[in-house]
């Protein structure tokens, strides 16, 4: 309206009324108004002006400023507060509801939590975010808006059930899932600036255990992996099984999944994505995917079928393996972890009887700082080394849990008739291929299967299933497979 002429005078209660930013308020009445003849007026502060210019009004300006800048820094300290003390800071997301009774609670929404389980399940069925959906939408689930409407006896969207791909990206990134407080997941730059920027990880405020979970920590971090390499269809129609799974045995990079209309069934085939028609920097790698497949499907029966003949003596075996490898077991560490404290504690208390012994005159002033400084230098040695055994013991700690957590997915599954997007997620962690080489006239290929939470798995190369191979020949080798055709 000023651009147009039409305002001849601005009229605000007090200057805080008009902006509490001092930069931009001094821009519009000291310039912008100036320019445009426009007259000023905030009437519980006698701003006019018209009458002349009041010296004191970039003082209350910055008043101002000041007292937005401290409210924000009290507003953080009370969020930060509420935070530390095992509260959230958010409303609850779809799948929980607030307490009633306490805030900064959330309880289960029983209508809304089994379709965040069932949206989890989806992903680490290998289903993709649009896939998953259609899924929802031709079952009739309400999305979150419609469930809410419903709930508060408002108008309802034109389409209750058209589920948005956002909707869905949302609920697998969030956290909170697994049961914990995640706080303080974004921040601004400044109190002036509404832009929020994501935190790093290490910056956020995450308590576990603080609300029922309604999936475990190790399906929430499935299905973050699964999405960094999502199953998308070729033009064809048809699905990768192994999509974001298989990489170069040479560069690292993943290997892409081709097929085309003229081809059967059997003949999609995964190349090297350096490859580039021989034009790239690194060779063809070229393997058929219904031969990883085979490959992966007997190699995963003989390891489940090994396990399943001695549980407990390969859970043993394998323990002892890795504390071979790191050259100590966990209890000897963990022995010399607690004489280390022991040792570090009873350095504070010489340290004390030394600096009494000197107060009282038994000792020199002299021979105490030589004393003390022998002692912290041995101290902050100690410290170090309390600190990396420390660690050590964690990463030994984490191999333990791995194992038992392998284990429980090798009782969950009897047998694998075949093999499905969710085993192959279950299971599977990646599979690397090595280009083929020719020996004696016949083409030979390595390839590594790694399994989620183990890695490799070592069985003797005497152990083997009676199952028929159709498209491919191969020989165990420790973890890998050495391909024959």
């Amino acid at each position: 309206m000023i651009e147009q002429g039409l305002v001849g005078t601005f009229i605000v209660k007090d200057m805080s009324r008009f902006g509490r930013d001092y930069l931009q308020v001094g821009q519009y009445t000291e310039l912008y108004f100036p320019s445009k003849n426009i007259r000023f007026i905030a009437v519980n502060d006698g701003v006019d002006s018209a009458k002349g210019e009041d010296d004191f009004t970039p003082f209350r300006n910055l008043f101002n400023d000041f007292y937005a800048k401290d409210t924000s820094r009290k507003i953080r300290a009370a969020y930060k507060h509420k935070s530390n003390s095992g509260k959230h800071i958010s409303n609850a997301p779809y799948g929980y509801i607030d307490d009633p009774d306490e805030k900064g609670v959330w309880l289960l929404d029983e209508e809304a939590a089994p379709v965040v389980k069932r949206i989890f399940d989806l992903v680490l069925d290998g289903k993709g975010i649009e896939q998953i959906a259609r899924i929802l939408q031709n079952d009739c689930v309400p999305i979150p808006k419609a469930l809410y409407a419903r709930r508060k006896g408002t108008p309802e969207p034109e389409n209750p059930y058209l589920w948005c791909t956002e909707t869905i990206r949302n609920i697998i990134s969030r956290q909170e899932y697994t049961g914990c407080i995640c706080n303080f997941k974004t921040y601004s730059k400044s109190y002036k600036l509404k832009k929020r920027y994501k935190n790093e990880t290490e910056d956020m405020v995450i308590i576990p255990d603080a609300q029922e979970p309604i999936v475990t920590q190790d399906q929430w971090d499935r299905a973050q992996e699964l999405r960094q390499h999502r199953r998308r269809q070729t033009s064809t129609g048809r699905q990768s099984l192994f999509a974001g799974l298989l990489f170069c045995g040479d560069c690292g990079h993943k290997l892409n999944f081709m097929t085309a209309r003229r081809y059967d069934e059997d003949q999609g085939r995964y190349i090297c994505s350096e490859y580039r028609s021989g034009r790239g920097s690194c060779s063809c790698h070229f393997i058929r995917e219904i031969v990883i497949k085979e490959l992966v499907h007997k190699h995963l029966r003989e390891v489940l079928a090994y396990i399943r003949e001695d549980v407990e003596g390969f859970r043993e075996e394998w323990i002892a393996q890795k504390e071979l490898e790191k050259g100590k077991s966990i209890s000897a560490e963990k022995k010399k972890l607690e004489q280390t404290r022991k040792r570090i504690n009873e350095i504070d208390f010489l340290m004390q009887k030394l600096y009494e012994d000197m107060a009282f005159g038994i000792m020199s002033k002299e021979r105490y700082e030589k004393f003390a400084k022998n002692y912290e230098e041995e101290q902050k040695k100690l410290e170090k080394e309390f600190s990396a055994m420390q660690s050590q013991i964690e990463k030994a700690e984490a191999v333990i849990s791995n194992i038992d957590s392998f284990l429980s997915l090798v009782e969950k599954y009897v047998d694998i008739p075949e093999l499905t997007p969710k085993i192959i997620n279950d299971f599977i962690k990646k599979i690397v291929v090595f280009e083929a080489e020719k020996i004696d006239g016949k083409r030979y290929q390595r390839v590594y299967i790694f399994f989620n939470f183990v890695d490799e798995i070592d069985i003797p190369a005497s152990f083997s299933l009676d199952i028929p191979l159709i498209k491919a020949k191969y020989a165990v080798l420790c973890h890998g497979l050495d391909l024959a055709s």
